[in-house]
């Protein structure tokens, strides 16, 4: 258990700790994965409560992340399976568990003013919410030519963490729309989608 502390905020194990005792979490640091931050499955006759985080993520979006989780643990606890899964008694319980840790002064201001906004109303995933991601990537130890997409000029080339190449188009409300250079194929991205720059042929390095 303590070797957790070192994926967490400084003064926030001993809060992180109580939980995961009193409900006999097993909880696992896991490898990177691009379709989720973390997961949680409830208790099932022998089986504990299982949360899996993404070791990749830094102290302040692991927490977070946790609590996510921790969140669907105690709506279980409370409504089992007869409630939505990110429905109005998660987001109550959610709500208040970032509330804890707010208050506890967990978090540096800018992360703490997002986290207030999103208090009023939680979305389903941190992600989700563009200004808390933006926030929390500037705590990344984010490595060179790494960039958000919206940090990138239109017409720029990127390629995504599967080695596939976009070419960034305009942006549709909330997304952009980026054509697949193989394939044609235009998809929406995030504008807080983490991507690499790629260097056309034509250009110097």
């Amino acid at each position: 258990m303590h070797a957790l502390a070192a994926f967490l905020p400084p003064d926030s194990y001993s809060y992180v700790a109580e939980y995961l005792h009193r409900y006999k979490v097993h909880l696992t640091v896991a490898k990177a994965r691009s379709s989720v931050l973390g997961d949680y499955r409830n208790a099932y006759k022998d089986k504990q409560h299982r949360i899996s985080v993404n070791g990749n993520l830094n102290k302040y979006a692991f927490l977070i992340t946790l609590l996510h989780e921790l969140a669907h643990l105690l709506t279980f606890e409370q409504y089992k399976h007869t409630v939505a899964a990110h429905g109005k008694e998660w987001k109550h319980t959610y709500g208040n568990l970032l509330a804890v840790f707010v208050e506890h002064n967990i978090f540096p201001n800018d992360i703490r003013q997002a986290l207030m906004q999103s208090l009023r109303n939680p979305a389903a995933s941190s992600c989700a919410e563009a200004h808390l991601t933006r926030v929390l990537a500037n705590y990344d130890d984010r490595k060179p030519g790494v960039f958000l997409l919206e940090q990138l000029p239109q017409h720029s080339l990127f390629a995504t963490k599967d080695g596939r190449q976009f070419v960034k188009g305009n942006k549709l409300r909330k997304r952009y729309r980026c054509q697949e250079v193989q394939t044609g194929v235009v998809y929406l991205f995030s504008p807080v989608y983490e991507v690499v720059v790629v260097e056309r042929s034509n250009e110097k390095p």
